[in-house]
């Protein structure tokens, strides 16, 4: 047997390690760009049911692109139309709150510690709250409010580089999105081509039961949300809630979310109808009972209905898969995390299982 020589396998071990940690560097160098685009696969397998769907009715691919491009940005247009000129306007109503509360804390007109504790006296008048609330009241008289308002002023203008590097993300998506779901075919058989003939087969039937597992599950997931956001719209806007039509996006986005997402944002609405000088204690009940209620007719009527042409997952899993998902990915990992856990199902039902029952 002849031995390597110990120069020879050190170089070729340190070259391994410089090649590895050289990958790691760059899938992080390049982790917004490989978002973008895992979010545009995502978002067209979504739309390729709807395509498909248009094609057995008859419409050549093209007539059922354009149409499902056209409808898709026409809602999102009607959308931005609608809800973008009222939440600017409450997003700058609440703004100017907020600079009015900061403003009067500064010049000492207005104690926030005082306020709470006036409104937690009214709430529960057998509540004692003093000795807390002295204590509260030093640490806030030590503060120095002048450098909270820079920190303020700084973080206002990172939400805002924020903004407008996710409505530039947003742009970069969206026509990704479109390139990917009008070249979906081309793309698929361009990765078939690369599995044995003799396999080709039996790979064409599992990965299309995963494509279509996951656009179902994308479309009944957004469909969960826009029923969720347009509910919430109107039943903040009869029970006169601060702000509807942002607490209504607000709903809708964390509707997206699986598993959490709806909890979420309801308790974030809740929370909002619960801060002095916005809401009151009654408006903050109704909505917690409202939520309470949407949450189980959500949970067993409208998403087994919804999602019956999905692939069924186990809770467990799912559990484990938007926890680990959300851990490494983030809100896009959140939303792909049980479509992935979908498809490892399908894997493990229909080759595992038979491949280990013929031994």
């Amino acid at each position: 047997m002849k031995l390597q020589h110990p120069f020879r396998t050190a170089l070729i071990a340190t070259l391994g390690v410089g090649v590895g940690i050289l990958l790691i560097t760059s899938v992080q160098t390049l982790s917004t760009i490989l978002l973008y685009v895992g979010t545009a696969l995502f978002l067209a397998l979504g739309l390729d049911p709807a395509v498909s769907w248009l094609e057995r009715r008859g419409l050549p691919r093209w007539a059922a692109l354009l149409i499902t491009f056209a409808a898709v940005l026409s809602v999102f247009a009607g959308i931005i139309l609608i809800v973008i000129p009222v939440l600017v306007g409450q997003i700058s109503q609440l703004v100017a709150q907020i600079q009015k509360l900061v403003q009067s804390a500064v010049d000492g007109d207005w104690n926030p510690v005082d306020a709470l504790s006036d409104w937690l006296h009214s709430v529960f008048p057998a509540l004692d709250v003093d000795k807390v609330f002295t204590s509260i009241s030093q640490w806030y008289e030590s503060l120095d409010l002048g450098q909270i308002g820079g920190a303020a002023t700084g973080a206002v203008l990172s939400i805002g580089a924020g903004i407008v590097a996710g409505f530039t993300g947003a742009i970069i998506v969206l026509i990704l999105t479109i390139y990917f779901t009008a070249s979906t075919p081309s793309l698929k058989a361009s990765v078939y081509q690369l599995v044995p003939a003799s396999k080709r087969a039996r790979f064409i039937d599992l990965s299309e039961q995963i494509t279509a597992s996951v656009g179902y599950y994308v479309m009944g997931q957004v469909s969960l949300g826009v029923i969720n956001g347009i509910l919430s719209a109107i039943f903040l806007t009869i029970i006169q809630a601060p702000f509807p039509a942002v607490l209504a996006v607000v709903a809708f986005f964390f509707s997206l979310i699986p598993l959490v997402g709806t909890l979420t944002g309801s308790a974030i609405i809740i929370l909002v109808c619960l801060t002095p000088g916005l809401g009151s204690p009654l408006t903050a009940l109704v909505a917690l009972i409202w939520y309470a209620v949407y949450m189980q007719v959500e949970a067993y009527v409208l998403s087994p209905r919804i999602m019956n042409r999905a692939v069924s997952v186990p809770g467990a899993v799912v559990v484990i898969a938007a926890l680990a998902g959300g851990s490494l990915l983030g809100l896009l990992g959140a939303l792909i995390a049980i479509p992935v856990a979908a498809s490892i199902l399908i894997i493990y039902r229909q080759v595992i299982i038979p491949r280990q029952n013929e031994l």
